[in-house]
């Protein structure tokens, strides 16, 4: 088994570029392994290690079709859809709740002032 060449922050050559980079430039992996690896030395927990892909054997982002834009749409809707009350919310439901700010923290009933 071949190691992986490393290379130090901001020194890898051209011609490699991370998840984050191809996808910048519109390309993705394409099933091909880790060609090197990147390392930004740390002080305390040892160092930050980013993985490099060759930008020559990268493919083209596949297109996203309109069952894949319905499927997201509908995860997005869900993801505001409050459980407790059914009401969409406006915004994204936090984890930390699991339900709508209204629902989360109820305010006290008025009672009738005599």
């Amino acid at each position: 088994m071949a190691t992986l060449p490393v290379y130090r922050w901001h020194l890898a050559p051209d011609g490699y570029a991370t998840r984050r980079q191809l996808r910048a430039r519109g390309l993705r992996p394409g099933g091909q392994d880790v060609a090197a690896q990147l390392e930004r030395p740390r002080r305390r927990r040892g160092p930050l290690v980013a993985y490099l892909y060759r930008v020559d054997l990268a493919k083209p982002v596949r297109p996203m079709t309109p069952a894949k834009w319905a499927a997201l749409a509908k995860a997005n809707a869900a993801r505001r859809r409050c459980p407790s009350c059914w009401r969409d919310a406006g915004y994204v439901i936090p984890t930390s709740l699991g339900t709508c700010v209204p629902c989360a923290y109820p305010s006290p009933s008025l009672g009738s002032a005599s």
